[in-house]
């Protein structure tokens, strides 16, 4: 395409203005790469982060509830939620796998960050919610109710084969 010179100046224009995007909305960056952006945890946001499975699953229970807050999803097979600052993590999620609540200046990689798996996306974009980050009382304690319903699951058991549909091929 005549006028860009590749894609690495075009995906480093769009880091350039997420980053700027962020700042702009007073989250906090650390010294970026060329192909990633970190944002800084424990002065304007902390960082809830679970498995995807975990994640899915909380996301459809916040949806169902009317809330919209801010998700991003790793190549990794993680999700994080940007969360106010301050909270702990209850017991249970703490011993949970791959549940972490990132504080006091960790590091997460956000959107739209490239890695060697894949790319840091948006589930649902800040500025949809006007960069407001939620309470950790709204997210945690459904967190938690999501761990223990699938810890009460039957593991690889997705849902009872009578919800199967089942038909043949012509």
């Amino acid at each position: 395409m005549p006028g860009w010179d590749s894609y690495r100046a075009v995906y480093g224009a769009e880091l350039r203005a997420a980053a700027r995007e962020f700042s702009d909305h007073g989250w906090p960056l650390a010294e970026a790469t060329p192909t990633t952006i970190h944002l800084v945890t424990g002065s304007t946001f902390d960082v809830f982060e679970v498995p995807a499975a975990i994640g899915r699953v909380l996301c459809a229970h916040l949806r169902d509830s009317g809330s919209v807050v801010p998700v991003a999803a790793t190549p990794t097979g993680s999700w994080w939620f940007p969360v106010a600052t301050g909270a702990t993590l209850p017991a249970e999620l703490a011993a949970a796998p791959g549940v972490t609540l990132h504080t006091g200046g960790a590091t997460v990689l956000a959107p739209p960050s490239e890695v060697p798996d894949g790319w840091v996306h948006w589930r649902v974009a800040p500025a949809l919610t006007g960069y407001r980050v939620p309470a950790a009382d709204m997210i945690l304690p459904t967190a938690a109710a999501v761990v223990r319903w699938r810890a009460g699951r039957h593991p690889g058991a997705q849902r009872p084969a009578g919800a199967v549909a089942v038909g043949t091929r012509s």
